[in-house]
């Protein structure tokens, strides 16, 4: 990354490039999992779910806690909000159709990843800041790509 883009979030406190980043990467799933017009499938139970509405959720596989997973595609799905938050993302279900949407294979490796997370050093204000960075740059860039293919 280079320095311009650096020094054109310097102002901005660490919590609030974190904001920046959750917001366009969720924004991004949405519209990756959703149709032309806006509507989709939670990954869990197969529930009709519309971007722009508050039943429409991104869901972890593993918790956003875990650092490595928090910006990972292959992790975060579309989801609606009752098997989100009610179901505490109704597990079962959402492994045998990510397993179904994304491979064994893919599974396996977010597995592998979640379990290096846990001996892995916590990182460093600075690094959490580039990483913001490079996740708000990058999928800005994404959102504005796909909206020209969307119908709403």
């Amino acid at each position: 990354m280079d320095s311009k883009t650096i020094q054109k979030y310097a102002k901005r406190k660490t919590k609030n490039l974190e904001e920046g980043a959750v917001k366009y990467f969720n924004k991004y799933i949405r519209l990756r999992d959703t149709d032309d017009y806006g509507f989709g499938r939670c990954i869990s139970s197969g529930r009709p779910v519309q971007f722009g509405t508050s039943y429409c959720h991104e869901g972890h596989f593993y918790p956003a806690k875990i650092w490595s997973m928090r910006f990972l595609e292959d992790n975060v799905h579309v989801q609606s909000l009752s098997d989100n938050y009610y179901k505490s993302s109704n597990a079962l279900e959402y492994k045998k159709n990510l397993i179904q949407k994304i491979g064994q294979d893919r599974v396996d490796y977010l597995d592998h990843l979640s379990d290096l997370d846990k001996r892995r050093k916590r990182l460093s204000t600075y690094d959490r800041r580039i990483v913001y960075i490079e996740v708000i740059e990058e999928y800005k860039q994404k959102c504005k790509k796909m909206l020209l293919n969307k119908m709403f």
